[in-house]
């Protein structure tokens, strides 16, 4: 069975981004397989954590999870828009954490 490996970020506002680490590479590969340049069309990872240690108010997670092949970057954007709690919930459950600043008890207002 053939996978995708993607890294997902959100915040307590919701999804900010989803990337296809498994097409990325492949597409890597092929361009220097042709003797073109190889430019990652992914964000590097140490700034998307640096993005949410500076933004810590935003509560941001940031998980690596494998999907079956027929999983797209669509899917996972269509989930998170229509259940976010669901998706939230099994990508902690089933995904890898990279960074979790995940707010673990609502604020009170006094």
């Amino acid at each position: 069975m053939s996978t995708n490996d993607f890294v997902i970020v959100w915040d307590q506002t919701g999804l900010e981004y989803v990337g296809n680490i498994t097409a990325d590479e492949q597409q890597r590969i092929m361009a220097a397989l042709s003797g073109q340049s190889a430019v990652s069309a992914l964000p590097n990872i140490m700034h998307l954590r640096l993005r949410a240690q500076y933004n810590q108010q935003r509560h941001y997670e940031i998980y690596f999870l494998t999907a079956e092949s027929s999983i797209t970057e669509q899917d996972i954007c269509d989930w998170f828009r229509t259940s976010p709690q669901q998706a939230a919930d099994l990508v902690r459950e089933r995904g890898q954490v990279f960074y979790s600043d995940r707010a673990q008890q609502r604020p009170v207002i006094v």
